[in-house]
């Protein structure tokens, strides 16, 4: 019998080692006004199947319910935090611990789609994702010319946050050699999506890494971007509206990718072979 044993506690010792180099996420949901029931199922199963993450799922209580201000799951316990949460501002205490966490670099934070619409009367959250969707007085726009150029449109001038176009759309990629997108296509087309623009905020320890060109706004749209908050890495794409759009391999790419660089810094997760070209979407079944 020994070596049945001692076949047994070796597989056992595997699969804990194989636990334990796991990168341990959280999702946070409960409240959006998306279909976050639809939507957190699509998220979780992307990153579990990248093998790279341990995911975990803390769902508020939903709004109106007094519970929120003891909502406070043990952030502590993970690398990262994804964020397809957009309702009532948390709790002190986790909002405490949310500042902390990311600004010592214990947390990474991945904010999705409309997660950028939340807690617009938090500073500190407004620093983290850069820049959201906000009326046209909740910070600076920025947004590329034909050129390339970046412009900045100061508080107070121009039109607040919207999806002036729904559809398909190209992503073009500013920073290629960005670990988290290095290796896709220079340009890759989008499923019909929501093309957020006119997006607001302090736009500050931001890097811009794609853009996308709106129908609506006649210009090239931020899509994909990183900041930096203390000593914590946030990553951030407005992609994401519904289950179809995150069903899309480039924006599954970029979420596995962006939580891995969130996380660690690093990305080791490869782009998929099967990739969205310039003139043809790819999805999931």
């Amino acid at each position: 019998m020994r070596p049945l044993v001692s076949l047994a506690v070796a597989l056992a010792f595997s699969f804990l080692c194989q636990a334990q180099d796991k990168i341990p996420l959280l999702i946070i949901d409960g409240q959006n006004n998306h279909n976050w029931k639809a939507t957190t199922p699509v998220l979780e199963g992307i990153l579990k199947r990248s093998g790279k993450f341990s995911v975990e799922v803390a769902t508020s209580p939903p709004k109106g319910d007094k519970a929120l201000a003891q909502f406070r799951p043990e952030l502590k316990k993970y690398a990262v935090v994804v964020l397809n949460y957009n309702g009532e501002t948390w709790g002190k205490d986790l909002q405490k611990d949310f500042e902390s966490l990311v600004g010592e670099g214990k947390l990474g934070v991945v904010v999705v789609h409309a997660a950028n619409n939340a807690f617009g009367g938090w500073n500190e959250y407004n620093q983290m994702i850069g820049m959201g969707w906000r009326g046209n007085k909740g910070g600076d726009r920025l947004y590329l010319d034909d050129a390339g150029k970046q412009v900045r449109v100061p508080s107070g001038e121009g039109d607040g946050s919207g999806h002036r176009y729904t559809g398909e759309f190209t992503v073009t990629l500013r920073d290629a050699e960005h670990p988290v997108v290095k290796g896709m296509p220079a340009e890759w087309l989008h499923v019909k999506d929501e093309l957020y623009d006119n997006m607001r905020g302090p736009i500050k320890d931001i890097h811009l890494i794609g853009t996308a060109y709106s129908k609506g706004t006649k210009v090239h749209e931020p899509m994909i971007w990183t900041v930096s908050f203390g000593k914590g890495r946030i990553f951030h794409t407005p992609l994401g509206h519904d289950a179809n759009a995150m069903k899309c391999l480039g924006f599954a790419s970029v979420i596995e990718r962006g939580s891995e660089w969130a996380a660690t810094g690093k990305v080791t997760i490869p782009v998929p072979a099967e990739f969205p070209t310039a003139k043809q979407t790819k999805s999931a079944p």
